[in-house]
Parts: structure tokens; C-alpha cells; sequence
């Protein structure tokens, strides 16, 4: 596998217009990619469930250092600020976590937050064991929502809705891709709302008999752990309730009519087999006479 390994300064459109540092001729699996990346606006969370959650640290000449967290005075407000310059949405969370050593960290003042300023702009260095957290709401992914087709009863299967036969047991399953731990999903219609708890980022809802009043168009709507405001909604899903008699009696009459077609085609066949060859009866010799070919011409053309 060939590769190059790029240098970018950051002001490059395009990876190509990055200098290329190297090429090699091998590549170890697992690696065929690496990425080292900046936050804008030199602020980054690290250490948590995800990118826009953890402990804050801000660069600020030219160093990056956690932000100070014991004497801080951060609001939903001001920790809205650095959620926006981190491109992760609305602040959901504000904590502080302590180590057993001091760290060198940039002290926030919280009012220069506010006053629109960027976080760098706002540091004065100091030392602490406690450090600033945040959780970000970020953007959720949008939650699937499918049947498995494979399941006794469930027929026209196909992306936007499926068909069940009446009193049969069927599943409909949400999944999200893996984004934040835990969280619920809501199984939602006109008529009908399910809860679950997310196991491995889905759900499954059974249902053991359909009825008429399962009909509807479903959806899969995401709770996040952190806030009951945080959530995300699948598309539309249709479920049609049928009766299993039209496709029963289909399924019994079509077989037979096929085994009776082939029972009277053998039945001609051996017929006109046995019949090859032997001399014609009475009631075929007057049949030939009436149209005009004596029976003995007859048969000793079939002699010849």
C-alpha cells in the first residue's frame, strides 16, 4: 500500500495543498489514516464521552492548559459561550474535577465570557488542582428505524413500511449510531408511544399479535441521557394489518391447480402412448369410413 503522510499549516483548501512530508512503500493495518487535529478557535474539550463534553482546555500563547475550576464562578451562560465556539450546540452541563497535584491552567474570567470575547482573550495564568468541565448538547444523530424482514408473517417488507398478517408476532427495532452512553428510545404513533432503555444503542419492541389498531406510521425518537431536551427523530415508518385468508387460500389453491395440470398432461401422455400402433376399434372404423377411407386401406397402410 502506497501512502504519503501530509504537513498542513491549516490555511490549505484542500488536503492535496498540503506539503507532502514523506512516501512509503508500506503501510501497518489499522493505521491506513491518522489525523491529528486542532478545535477552532484554540478551545477543546478532552477526556469525555464525546467530543463536546469533558475537561475544558484552552490554547492561549501558544500553550494549552485546562481551565481553572474552583473559584470559577461558570453559569449555563457563560458555558454556552465555549459550547458555541466548540461548534457543539447549547450547554447542558457545568462541573469541576479535582486531581491529587496542582497543574499549571488559564484562569477564565466569566464576565469577559459574556461579553462575547473569546475564551484566550480571557485567561490569566495560574496553578490549581481543580479543573473546568462542560457537557455540550452536539448534534444527535438520527435514529433508525427497520423490520427484521426474516420474521414469520411479515410480508412486503421494503424501506418506507411493511405489511403483517393478522395475530401474527412481529418486532420493530431503533438504533443510533454510537454517539453518547445510555439514553431511551420512544417507539412513537398516532395512537400508540413505547419507552425502552437503550441497550447498545437500540431497542426492539415486540409486538405479539398484531391487530388492526397496531396500523399506523411509527417513528424512533432518541432521548439523551444528559437532557430530556436532547433528542432525535427517525423517519416514518408504515405498518399495514392484514387478513392472512386471501394469502392463505392463494398459497393452497395455486399449488393445486398446478399438481392437476400435471397430473392431466402425464395423463395424455401415457394415453397417446398406449393408443400408438394398434388397430382401430369399431366405432373408429365408422369414423373413417365416414370420411371416406375404407378401413381395410386403412389398415393396410398402418400394415405397411
Amino acid at each position: 500500500m502506497g501512502t504519503k503522510e501530509f504537513q498542513c499549516g491549516g490555511n490549505e483548501s484542500a488536503l492535496l495543498d498540503c506539503s507532502s512530508a514523506s512516501e512509503r512503500n508500506t503501510c501497518s493495518p489499522g493505521t491506513a489514516v491518522s489525523l491529528t487535529c486542532s478545535e477552532p478557535g484554540g478551545v477543546q474539550l478532552v477526556g469525555g464521552e464525546s467530543r463536546c463534553a469533558g475537561d475544558l482546555e484552552v490554547e492561549h500563547l501558544g500553550e494549552w492548559r485546562p481551565v481553572e475550576g474552583r473559584f470559577s464562578l461558570w453559569t449555563l451562560k457563560a458555558a454556552g459561550f465555549a459550547c458555541r465556539e466548540l461548534n457543539c450546540g447549547s450547554a447542558v452541563s457545568v462541573g469541576r474535577r479535582k486531581e491529587s497535584s496542582e497543574r499549571p491552567v488559564w484562569r477564565i474570567r466569566s464576565l469577559c465570557v459574556q461579553s462575547g470575547s473569546p475564551l484566550r482573550e480571557c485567561a490569566a495564568s495560574s496553578s490549581s488542582t481543580y479543573f473546568q468541565t462542560l457537557t455540550c448538547s452536539d448534534k444527535l444523530f438520527q435514529p433508525n428505524i427497520y423490520v427484521p424482514s426474516s420474521m414469520y408473517g411479515v410480508s412486503g417488507a421494503h424501506q418506507q413500511g411493511f405489511q403483517v398478517f393478522r395475530g401474527s408476532t412481529f418486532t420493530i427495532s431503533c438504533s443510533i449510531q454510537p454517539q453518547y452512553p445510555g439514553g431511551s428510545f420512544l417507539l412513537s404513533s398516532s395512537t400508540h408511544n413505547y419507552t425502552q432503555l437503550a441497550v447498545n444503542h437500540s431497542a426492539h419492541f415486540l409486538f405479539p399479535a398484531a391487530e388492526p389498531a397496531h396500523q399506523g406510521s411509527y417513528s424512533c425518537v432518541y432521548v439523551a441521557t444528559f437532557s430530556q431536551d436532547s433528542s432525535s427523530e427517525s423517519r416514518l415508518l408504515s405498518v399495514t394489518v392484514t387478513d392472512p385468508g386471501p394469502f392463505i387460500i392463494r398459497a393452497v389453491v395455486l399449488p393445486l391447480t398446478q399438481l392437476l395440470v400435471l397430473l392431466v398432461t402425464v395423463g395424455l401422455y401415457f394415453y397417446c402412448k398406449a393408443t400408438r400402433g394398434r388397430r382401430p376399434s369399431r366405432q373408429e372404423d365408422i369414423e373413417l369410413d365416414y370420411l371416406g377411407v375404407p378401413a381395410e386401406e386403412e389398415g393396410a397402410q398402418g400394415a405397411e
